[in-house]
């Protein structure tokens, strides 16, 4: 049986600044991963966020990044490894408080933007998020890019990874994500998403952006909660998904087996 865990990035409306469709969403996707206050999310975000994946039974991640509110966590930084973990299990840790005051469990944690692509090619980095987890709950999952420092990072440390991968974003030659300055890194057009979704789940395979035929393999699918198309992507997926006979199923299920 082919099954796949949907994932979007919720809670990144902060103050009066309002990001994405988040209710909208939370009616198709398993796992939604919560900014933490350091890239988007305030205490009231967070708190409303979890209210309404308990509502719609989703399970619940932390979303943490680098410490960069005005560069909305897309912005490279140079930290210390102890610094990186003490940043992102200070971010687990304040979701979970709210996890906790709602009686619902915190089940994954991930990483966002600039910190989520660095730690995808650099080890280090890596490590330092698996160990903030670690130290946090040695049950918590990391998802990460596939194929990437992340899976080695997870085995090193000992905690669970799930392999994470994008519908509605371009891959290059090496199986890394196209940075999003580079034109066409962004994919629009919902059927050519869907389609690559597909191909993922279906064959373990993707076409980069050069054309190459590269091969994946993937635990759960993204789908950015800033893209104007979220909604009409994960209506989409549902459909074919469920016309190809592939069953969506919470993170936790896929990467425990159950």
């Amino acid at each position: 049986m082919l099954a796949i865990d949907l994932n979007a990035d919720l809670g990144e409306s902060f103050g009066a600044y309002k990001m994405g469709s988040d209710e909208e969403l939370m009616k198709y996707i398993t796992s939604a991963n919560i900014a933490c206050g350091m890239h988007g999310g305030d205490p009231i975000v967070i708190n409303n966020t979890i209210l309404m994946a308990k509502a719609h039974k989703v399970n619940i991640g932390a979303h943490p990044s680098y410490p960069d509110l005005q560069g909305f966590g897309r912005r490279d930084m140079v930290l210390s490894e102890i610094e990186i973990e003490c940043f992102v299990l200070y971010q687990i840790g304040a979701v979970d408080a709210f996890c906790r005051a709602n009686s619902v469990e915190l089940k994954h944690t991930k990483p966002h933007g600039a910190l989520y692509n660095a730690a995808s090619k650099d080890l280090n980095i890596a490590l330092s998020i698996a160990s903030a987890i670690k130290k946090f709950n040695n049950n918590t999952i990391l998802v990460g890019l596939a194929n990437s420092k992340f899976i080695q990072a997870g085995k090193e440390v000992g905690i669970k990874v799930a392999k994470e991968v994008f519908a509605d974003r371009a891959y290059d030659d090496s199986g890394f994500l196209v940075p999003r300055k580079v034109p066409g890194s962004v994919i629009t057009d919902i059927d050519l998403a869907v389609n690559q979704a597909l191909q993922i789940v279906k064959y373990k395979k993707v076409q980069t952006i050069s054309g190459k035929i590269i091969d994946i393999q993937g635990d759960t699918i993204c789908v950015h909660g800033d893209n104007p198309k979220a909604k009409d992507l994960l209506d989409s997926l549902f459909y074919v998904f469920k016309k190809e006979g592939i069953e969506i199923l919470p993170l936790c299920e896929i990467v425990n087996g159950v």
